[in-house]
């Protein structure tokens, strides 16, 4: 559904620090940088390739509440992946990885805040027989 979205952050090196591993993680390597923006994702890779995404800097010193990017994880092991690389590198914890039965029986996210507040999540819809 996504084509490709935008991140703003206030700060493009404390970003790529944090989104580097984070975004890696879920197998979306960085993939250009310029002096407003950064670039995570391959662009025009079919139909079926995951969103394109990009970082960029703003001069607002405030993230407006409720913003809210989920991206599609391959396996719990990677959502796990992506929980602890955004800890290391300056996330915040929003919500650990496990199963969110609510939402439905096999939703398995993790949510995260970074450095700017934005809050992102990874998930996956797999039923994964060894967990």
């Amino acid at each position: 559904m996504i084509d490709h979205l935008s991140i703003t952050t206030t700060d493009l090196d404390r970003a790529q620090a944090f989104y580097d591993p984070v975004l890696g993680a879920l197998g979306y390597p960085r993939v250009n940088r310029r002096d407003n923006a950064i670039g995570y994702g391959v662009r025009e890779r079919g139909p079926e390739a995951p969103a394109y995404i990009s970082v960029y800097l703003t001069r607002e010193t405030l993230v407006p509440d409720n913003r809210h990017w989920a991206f599609r994880a391959p396996s719990r092991a990677a959502v796990r992946a992506f929980h602890a690389a955004a800890l290391k590198h300056g996330g915040a914890d929003d919500g650990a990885p496990g199963l969110r039965p609510n939402y439905h029986e096999h939703y398995y996210g993790a949510f995260v805040r970074d450095p700017d507040g934005n809050r992102i999540e990874a998930v996956t819809h797999r039923v994964e027989d060894n967990e």
